[in-house]
């Protein structure tokens, strides 16, 4: 098992990704998540935060949605396809011999590796972190799912392992439930609309 809060190994490659930067300019005007109140950590979180206190104490001031230039949606959409290539699945089961292990992946990982790793790289290159955060949806099956949320002003765009395309929140096949708050990396935040009913205490 990796220590938690680190990276090592990962072969990311920046260099295959063609990301058409025309596509900014066909994006509509904002449409973000609406978001609630404050709720409850998904457990896997809480643990992780516990290993990684520094990681989940971090307060910003939310400035706002990312403005959403072409070299930022090259590195988002980059780091999306970089990361799934990199990163082979596998079930914590299988991994660490029990579930719920959010950790940075060592070769392989499962849904939130997957997410932690982008969220890392995306930081790194200058993308706030009150913009990058992790998010728990249901997948049409109904089986819990972890996606980065990457907040812009050309919308609320979802980075997900199981897809190479960064998509806006609102065309996935996902139902929203709660992601991070934007003020505070401890924190999580119901989500509300039409697609994604109020939800007060999810565990995935």
């Amino acid at each position: 098992m990796t220590a938690l809060g680190t990276k090592t190994g990962v072969p990311i490659r920046f260099g295959f990704a063609t990301v058409a930067v025309s596509v900014l300019a066909a994006l509509p005007a904002w449409a973000g998540m609406a978001t609630g109140g404050l709720t409850s950590q998904p457990i896997g979180h809480y643990e992780f935060c516990k290993v990684n206190p520094a990681e989940c104490s971090i307060r910003s001031v939310d400035k706002g949605p990312e403005r959403l230039t072409g070299a930022k949606w090259r590195a988002i959409s980059t780091v999306n396809v970089s990361v799934n290539h990199a990163i082979k699945p596998m079930n914590d089961i299988d991994i660490y011999g029990k579930d719920e292990v959010w950790a940075y992946p060592d070769q392989v990982g499962d849904c939130e590796d997957y997410v932690l790793l982008k969220r890392r790289i995306l930081a790194g290159k200058g993308i706030s972190l009150s913009n990058l955060l992790i998010t728990v949806v249901r997948k049409p099956d109904g089986e819990g799912h972890a996606v980065l949320t990457v907040r812009t002003d050309k919308g609320d765009f979802i980075l997900d392992n199981l897809n190479d395309k960064a998509k806006p929140w609102n065309e996935t096949p996902y139902r929203f439930l709660k992601r991070q708050a934007s003020e505070h990396t401890g924190r999580w935040v119901t989500i509300r609309g039409e697609s994604a009913p109020l939800v007060g205490s999810v565990t995935e």
